[in-house]
């Protein structure tokens, strides 16, 4: 039985769109955010996923829903 598992690649490039979308660093935003830069560099790079709470977090400081990026996630993890 196979079960599918969520690509952390696909998760932290997503979030790095939304930032760059954005227009802005890593820095500023995880200090928006209250995470560490190098938490938010490694779940950009997919060496992390985020718990709820950070993805949470960061949906917040980027002002947007955390519904926006689960979906971008969904329509990429389709692909």
């Amino acid at each position: 039985m196979f079960i599918p598992t969520l690509d952390s690649v696909i998760v932290g490039k997503v979030i790095a769109d939304f930032r760059k979308k954005k227009g802005v660093s890593q820095e500023v935003l995880s200090g928006f955010a209250d995470i560490g830069r190098t938490h938010l560099s490694a779940i950009e790079r997919g060496e992390r996923k985020p718990t709820l709470e950070t993805l949470y977090r960061i949906a917040n400081a980027l002002e947007v829903k955390m519904s926006d990026i689960v979906i971008e996630i969904e329509n990429r993890t389709a692909k």
